[in-house]
């Protein structure tokens, strides 16, 4: 059994493969996903997996080495910074304000453990409390680091695509772009994810686009589960608490 994962509103969407049925469930927490499954079970998820204590010129390092692949996609790929920033403010934000001052305070911390210094960009920020919960569960479970695993939703399509960036976006401004669904929804499909899996309506608090980035991640699990997955770097970083630094693919 594989799944992949992606955060949503609700707390996380997993595609599941157990044989030859696929299907899609949310959690509340990634622990409830982890514990849903045998203890051999792979699971990738879109989010970042190992965090050092200080960020060099080249970031936690697979960034740099995934964004020169993925052409104008690579934008989707967010600079994330040391473990001090990440877990610098973890409150609940009531308001905009409450969010704009906790992201600079945050950003503070990711300049004073970064050479040369780099703020955070509001996207990443957004991610910390997931990250964080990923990152709480690596540090007490151990035995999980060598199957749950970093992936990236773009990176996860060039590889299905022939080592090939996506041609169009799957926003634009926003917003959901269809003729970027369907490039992605053709190519899933074409790699054994049912069509009307992706043609269902996800459940609610589940973005469209987060549905079709758990399905890619499902994929990148199947590829390392079979011991086909490449990691950027290769051999993985490893962070202070022996926790993998890389992006499969």
């Amino acid at each position: 059994m594989i799944a992949g994962a992606d955060g949503c509103k609700t707390g996380w969407i997993a595609v599941l493969r157990d044989g030859a049925e696929t299907v899609a469930r949310i959690f509340a927490h990634f622990e409830q996903l982890v514990d849903a499954l045998p203890d051999d079970a792979v699971i990738a998820v879109d989010m970042p997996i190992g965090l050092p204590e200080r960020i060099g010129r080249g970031g936690r390092g697979p960034e740099s080495l995934i964004r020169p692949l993925l052409g104008q996609r690579q934008s989707s790929v967010f600079q994330i910074p040391s473990r001090a920033a990440v877990y610098a403010e973890r409150g609940l934000f009531e308001n905009a304000n409450e969010l704009r001052d906790a992201h600079a305070r945050a950003s503070t911390v990711a300049r004073q453990t970064s050479e040369p210094a780099k703020s955070v960009s509001i996207q990443a920020f957004c991610l910390f409390p997931k990250i964080r919960e990923i990152d709480r569960l690596l540090i007490d479970r151990p035995e999980l680091h060598a199957r749950v695993i970093e992936a990236h939703p773009e990176l996860a399509f060039w590889r299905l695509n022939g080592e090939r960036a996506m041609s169009l976006p799957k926003k634009i401004k926003g917003k959901v772009n269809p003729a970027g669904m369907e490039e992605r929804k053709t190519l899933l499909e074409s790699q054994g994810i049912p069509r009307d899996l992706l043609e269902g309506l996800p459940p609610k608090g589940v973005g469209e686009d987060d549905l079709l980035d758990a399905a890619a991640m499902l994929l990148i699990a199947a590829r390392h589960a079979q011991g086909l997955a490449i990691p950027f770097p290769d051999p993985p970083h490893a962070d202070a608490h022996g926790i993998p630094i890389a992006i499969w693919a």
